[in-house]
């Protein structure tokens, strides 16, 4: 039992080297930092898909033709965060300047995940990986302040509850926020997923960071 515990840790180790893109080479803590930083806001993404995902299927088809409709001439809360405009944008972007649009989309959920609608299982993984999350980017930002940018003043970083959301809402109207938190929390994760996927790639030289 003990060898194969053995085998199973060697190829767990070799795995992770593999997948950090650094085999050839020494792994940085900041390697190791973004690598823990990729894996939460990938399965944030994953858990924003889902919520939204299920809370679709419970609606009726007309409804979400109506919501949809709704959403695409609306606008999220964090669309005041600055960010790439397209890919090619996020590309020419530095790392520091990803990491910091990053942090602030992370800090924007902090409050209004807590109102996410979605079976509790999902939603009380939310805030915690959130939060680990935010912590995670800040280090990777301080380890990058070489660059000509500032990382984010947290005293800015101080947002105000996600548009009206709190606001007394009945009936449709109730329901259209909530379809579009969820519709905003989806796009937002995968906003940093991509951001900090580029970023991470940066630090292997002859990696491919085409997105």
């Amino acid at each position: 039992q003990n060898h194969s515990e053995t085998v199973c840790l060697s190829v767990v180790l070799l795995l992770s080297v593999v997948c950090l893109g650094v085999s050839s080479q020494p792994i940085t803590d900041s390697q190791r930092l973004f690598s823990i930083a990729v894996n939460r806001v990938t399965h944030l993404h994953l858990l924003a898909q889902r919520l939204f995902s299920d809370f679709e299927s419970s609606l009726q088809t007309e409804e979400q033709r109506q919501l949809n409709k709704v959403f695409l001439q609306d606008f999220c809360n964090s669309d005041y965060i600055i960010s790439p405009i397209d890919k090619h944008e996020t590309q020419r972007s530095s790392v520091l300047k990803l990491l910091s649009i990053s942090y602030r989309l992370v800090e924007s959920w902090e409050f209004p995940s807590r109102s996410l609608s979605g079976g509790s299982s999902l939603r009380n993984q939310i805030s915690p990986r959130l939060s680990e999350l935010k912590t995670g980017i800040l280090l990777l930002i301080r380890a990058n302040q070489d660059e000509a940018e500032n990382y984010p003043d947290s005293d800015a970083l101080q947002h105000a509850p996600y548009g009206n959301y709190y606001q007394s809402l009945g009936g449709n109207e109730s329901l259209r926020q909530t379809y579009e938190l969820l519709a905003c929390f989806k796009k937002d994760m995968h906003k940093v997923e991509t951001y900090l996927t580029v970023a991470k790639c940066r630090l292997s030289p002859e990696a491919n960071c085409t997105l």
